[in-house]
């Protein structure tokens, strides 16, 4: 009892709870976007340690796990999940290598209490805390709108679209820009459909769209859902001076945006805010941690890159810029810059 009051005296609190623990699962650390994704949820534990040790909070010690690309890197991940579960972790953050195969897992995580915040992917059965990833209706919708404005007058715009209708993220981008047009009022025909999501696939959909259309002229656009398939599909067009196509596309891959600034073919890349969705994934998880009210699903915004807009861009990893007033017609002049969520 003695020894207890001594300590008390000296200002050391027995009963201190010591620091969040918090599993962080990465995807691949080959491709640029997740690189910057997980460089977010690092440098937001730092921000919040940093503080936390000013306002005498819980801080984290975050344990990293990195699963790979393909069929091991699903398989690993699995593995990944469960072992931070039998750490006993208090969080788990997770870039989900495929919506289906973290499904036991997520399942095991619930029955232990373990809080789960996905970003970017999402995991179809379990209960997820919340689920971060960028607003992929805005991104389809500023390139729809962005292409109006650049086709405003045209008869009939022909475009070729590139797409992979199997996750929800793909499919709200061609939602919205499909949508954008039909607002518009953009007289447009859909002349091919063609699937691609990966540079090989693109390369494959880049020489089909050139043997569809072999006379310059005979088509106006090509919209890609993401630049994983488009800069492949780019590069073939550019091969054979194709210049008289036009290319939309989402990602803001920084090769994408070079070709962009190059005036090479790319007109709009709405891109992704990589770093910040890290960020707001690992703060989602610390804000639950903590006891706050948290949102089901955070939306963070896209970025309409294009000639005009070009030096306002910060890059992937942020930070998400002002709001600004298009350079270009818009019944919505100004650009969102908030995080939206339910």
């Amino acid at each position: 009892m003695i020894k207890i009051l001594i300590l008390i005296t000296l200002g050391i609190n027995l009963f201190a709870s010591s620091d969040f623990k918090i599993a962080a699962l990465y995807w691949s650390m080959n491709i640029e976007g997740q690189v910057a994704m997980k460089k977010g949820v690092e440098a937001q534990v730092e921000v919040i340690n940093k503080k936390a040790k000013q306002t005498n909070k819980k801080t984290i010690t975050l344990i990293e796990y990195v699963a790979g690309d393909g069929e091991a890197g699903m398989e690993n991940q699995l593995k990944q999940f469960r072992d931070a579960i039998a750490k006993k972790v208090d969080a788990i953050v997770v870039q989900p290598t495929d919506n289906a195969v973290l499904i036991p897992a997520l399942k095991e995580a619930n029955k232990a209490h373990i809080p789960v915040i996905a970003y970017d992917q999402y995991i179809s059965q379990g209960i997820l805390e919340s689920f971060v990833t960028s607003d992929n209706y805005q991104a389809g919708f500023l390139n729809g709108e962005y292409v109006a404005h650049l086709f405003k007058g045209k008869k009939q715009l022909s475009i070729a679209l590139v797409e992979y209708p199997y996750v929800s993220s793909t499919i709200d981008r061609v939602d919205g820009f499909i949508d954008a047009l039909e607002k518009y009022k953009i007289k447009y025909k859909i002349v091919k459909r063609y699937e691609a999501v990966e540079p090989k696939k693109g390369k494959e959909v880049g020489l089909a769209i050139l043997k569809d259309f072999p006379k310059k002229g005979s088509l106006d656009l090509t919209f890609c859902i993401n630049d994983g398939g488009c800069l492949s599909v780019v590069n073939e067009f550019l091969n054979e001076n194709r210049l008289d196509i036009a290319v939309a596309t989402v990602d803001g891959d920084p090769k994408s945006v070079k070709l962009l600034q190059e005036n090479k073919l790319i007109k709009i890349d709405s891109a992704q805010f990589c770093g910040p969705i890290g960020s707001v994934a690992l703060q989602t998880a610390y804000e639950k941690l903590l006891g706050k009210k948290i949102k089901k699903i955070i939306l963070v915004p896209v970025f309409p890159i294009t000639k005009e807009t070009q030096k306002l861009y910060p890059g992937w990893l942020g930070p998400i810029p002002q709001k600004f007033k298009k350079p270009w017609y818009s019944q919505t002049p100004i650009w969102d810059n908030t995080l939206k969520g339910k």
